[in-house]
């Protein structure tokens, strides 16, 4: 009986799609709006009767909720008690399918590649103010996903809107096409920016709604549609952003959502469908993506991992750095890719410099993620404890010396914790210097002058972001230019979202963030020897 009645509802949406088709591209948005205004109403409903449930049987796909072909499930865990909070689908090869072929239509039939930019911004606008009015459901499910304190959580769903708000602005100012005159000055060529078209979205656990809204914001700029996977163990999430995209009024198969693990992601990288695969998780898993995309030259970007250094110039006021040591060396228990976990003091001050960053990782809150006072909360599983342990008794076979932390809190029985943890003497060839580790932990590195931090700095396979700390900015900048990443604060950790933010070496290929990030997901068309057309210099 379901598969009937999908059918004849995809029937009737192919017959509206033909219809939209032939509409001035003025009136796609309020039509839209008015032929789903009603449906949306009955699926958002079924969509809180999911999020009540929180073990969910259905993908969002084609603007429906629907029952998976898989059924393949999988439990969500709260890392913060080891409980089950609710289970997802593992979606199988036939669900993304689905997913790509509904994204598919809704790019070629629905009119969504022909609305102007001007008119998908205001579809950007409307979902960014969708998902920031469900901000106090996202932010405690965040949470409960993956324990980042509810301070932070609420932090960032709260301000989600402007990330997708500064999209929408991109999209305002998108020209696609421009007029070049030839080298004899009697022809011109078009020179055309166009959507790739389906755009596969994967994202890793550490910030949930922030990665879905730098890839999908720069997707629906460009008028691709998406196809998107969050990580099983922040999926649950998701539901509330499928209903976010309903109430904002984006055409069905203009976004969709598919749960699932490693095989769903991989059957979303190799569909043929997909045109374009935006990623951000481990190095280890972009260069997995990079070797299947390349074989049917897909476009990328992967933002992968990181092991940047925080370089404290001789002349560093401590005192001002000192907040940067949870925000920008620790920053989510440790959890983020971009973490500053490289500490390099200078020789003649590297003392104190240890002696703070223990003081200030030793005075860390750590506890239960949904007390707004807690400022470190559990690792995200417990292979990831596993992991972080594992590194700690490394460092100390390795010869490094732990001042602080280097177990579970005495305090706390349950839950997948570690201590704040600090490492000194620490060699650049270390391992826990040189690999990803994570977690909660610091190794502060001595340096003798400049050119020795810059190459203690540079010595990493990884360069995706980093940090100099010192009273001289002019002397910074300079350093600055030397350091091999793909961004570099100078007394800040606030990346700013017009500015590219992306990876060099293994830390990831392309850039989001920035009007650069709308390109990665276009194709350049030239169209050229006439001398009658002419370009749309600005469209909208």
């Amino acid at each position: 009986m379901m598969k009937s009645q999908r059918s004849k509802k995809n029937s009737s949406r192919q017959s509206d799609s033909g219809c939209l088709c032939r509409l001035p591209i003025a009136g796609l948005r309020h039509l839209v709006l008015e032929l789903y205004e009603s449906s949306n109403a009955a699926i958002l409903q079924k969509g809180a009767g999911y999020m009540n449930n929180a073990n969910h049987d259905a993908l969002f796909i084609g603007g429906e909720f629907i029952d998976a072909h898989s059924a393949e499930r999988t439990d969500v865990i709260n890392p913060a008690t080891e409980q089950k909070i609710g289970s997802i689908v593992i979606g199988d090869e036939v669900d993304v399918d689905r997913a790509v072929q509904a994204a598919d239509e809704a790019f070629r039939s629905s009119g969504w590649r022909e609305t102007t930019p001007k008119e998908r911004a205001g579809y950007i606008r409307a979902l960014g103010k969708a998902l920031v009015d469900r901000a106090e459901e996202i932010a405690p499910l965040v949470t409960s996903q993956m324990g980042m304190p509810i301070s932070r959580s609420l932090a960032s769903a709260r301000d989600i809107v402007s990330q997708y708000n500064y999209f929408a602005s991109l999209a305002d100012d998108l020209v696609t096409e421009e007029r070049r005159i030839t080298e004899n000055g009697k022809s011109h060529a078009i020179v055309r920016l166009e959507p790739i078209g389906v755009a596969g979205l994967i994202a890793a656990w550490n910030a949930p709604q922030g990665l879905l809204a730098w890839k999908l914001g720069q997707a629906l700029a460009a008028g691709c549609t998406a196809v998107f996977k969050p990580a099983p163990e922040t999926s649950l999430d998701a539901y509330l952003a499928a209903q976010a995209v309903l109430e904002a009024g984006i055409p069905p198969g203009v976004v969709n959502f598919i749960t699932g693990g490693r095989e769903t992601g991989a059957a979303l990288v190799a569909h043929p469908g997909v045109g374009k695969i935006g990623f951000t998780g481990s190095s280890a898993a972009g260069k997995e993506i990079a070797s299947v995309a390349g074989a049917t030259l897909k476009r990328v970007t992967l933002e992968l991992g990181g092991k940047s250094a925080a370089v404290l110039l001789d002349d560093v006021d401590l005192e001002s750095f000192r907040p940067f040591i949870v925000s920008a060396c620790s920053p989510n228990t440790g959890q983020t890719c971009r973490a500053l976990t490289r500490v390099l003091a200078p020789r003649s001050r590297y003392r104190e410099v240890v002696e703070l960053v223990a003081d200030e990782m030793s005075a860390v809150l750590t506890g239960d993620p949904m007390d707004p006072a807690t400022v470190f909360g559990p690792l995200v599983a417990s292979r990831q404890r596993d992991k972080v342990e594992g590194y700690i008794r490394l460092g100390i076979e390795e010869g490094a010396k732990l001042v602080v932390g280097g177990g579970r809190p005495p305090n706390l029985k349950i839950g997948y914790f570690v201590e704040p943890t600090v490492f000194a003497d620490v060699e650049n060839s270390m391992r826990i210097a040189r690999e990803e580790i994570f977690g909660p932990v610091l190794v502060v590195i001595q340096y003798e002058d400049e050119d020795d931090a810059i190459r203690i700095a540079n010595d990493s396979v990884y360069g995706l972001g980093g940090g100099i700390f010192t009273r001289d900015v002019d002397r910074a900048t300079h350093l600055a230019r030397r350091i091999e990443s793909g961004s570099i604060g100078i007394n800040s950790a606030n990346l700013p979202l017009q500015a590219p933010f992306g990876g060099v070496k293994q830390s990831g290929i392309g850039r989001e963030l920035g009007p650069e990030s709308i390109a990665t997901y276009m194709e350049t068309k030239t169209i050229y020897g006439g001398t009658g057309a002419q370009p749309l210099v600005t469209i909208g």
